[in-house]
């Protein structure tokens, strides 16, 4: 038994921002399908609840999440391939519209090594460690592992980590860019909660989005394609009203008071 699904990943409102908890601390929240549906169902209805305005994710216990179940991954090769296709992709958390901020909080292995980079930013604790996991289990760089790590650290030092899939402890993290923000306490979560309120209270959920929509559809484009559709958003956005009030606020010396974004299922354009 894996734990009611409800109690796998827990969610705590912390004002704008939605601290979700993956929660099998026993087993270092090693990842099952169970865990899985309930992460996603919850990253899918924060999208359309205008109050969550950001979101951090964490472990409990001693890890983020230590990778696939390993007595799950036993039966991997039995799994046909019709299963395999009804499973959501696991990328769902790239695709959000809001801002995901991972607390890194001890061991991200393999599939949790993938999961924390699908987050936009990453804060450390000095606990925190990465290992890719993949080389030592037969298994090949899954999940966008050889896309998303050498954008992050370059060809080689991906080369480095996907090969041998040693551990990197939070210093070496830090300093080659699998963190962003290391915490020198072990306070990882408060940190990065702070750091999604910041951005929920002064920043524009529709310019996040975008800029976030830019960050994806730009990385493989060149420098004039992306000047181009940035201009094209541009010319969207002053004609919106965000822009109104983000100059208005800041004359004004008061914090701004931007709208949420539509619902998915709205026509209002993002």
């Amino acid at each position: 038994m894996t734990g009611a699904p409800g109690e796998l990943v827990l969610a705590e409102h912390r004002g704008p921002v939605l601290l979700l908890t993956f929660n099998r601390p026993a087993k270092l929240n090693a990842w099952t399908d169970e865990l899985e549906d309930r992460y996603f169902a919850l990253l899918d209805a924060a999208e359309d609840d205008p109050d969550v305005r950001a979101v951090v994710v964490t472990g409990a216990g001693r890890g983020f999440c230590a990778g696939a179940d390993l007595q799950l991954l036993q039966a991997a090769g039995e799994v046909a391939e019709a299963d395999r296709a009804r499973r959501p992709p696991r990328d769902v958390p790239r695709t959000q519209r809001k801002p995901l901020i991972g607390a890194i909080n001890g061991v991200a292995a393999g599939l949790g090594m993938v999961e924390a980079l699908y987050c936009d930013i990453r804060f450390g604790s000095p606990s925190a460690r990465f290992t890719t996991a993949f080389a030592q289990r037969g298994l090949i760089a899954e999940y966008g592992i050889s896309w998303l790590l050498p954008r992050l650290v370059g060809h080689s030092r991906a080369a480095d980590l996907l090969l041998s899939s040693r551990m990197v402890d939070a210093e070496e993290a830090f300093r080659v860019g699998l963190l962003d923000h290391l915490v020198p306490t072990a306070d990882v979560v408060d940190a990065a909660v702070a750091y999604a309120a910041d951005l929920a209270r002064r920043c524009s959920p529709a310019s996040m989005a975008v800029i976030k929509s830019q960050l994806s559809n730009d990385a493989d484009g060149t420098y004039a394609d992306s000047v181009s559709r940035a201009e094209d958003l541009m010319l969207q956005a002053f004609r919106g009203s965000d822009v109104v009030e983000g100059v208005a606020s800041h004359l004004d010396k008061r914090p701004p008071n931007f709208p949420s974004l539509p619902v998915r299922s709205s026509d209002v354009p993002v």
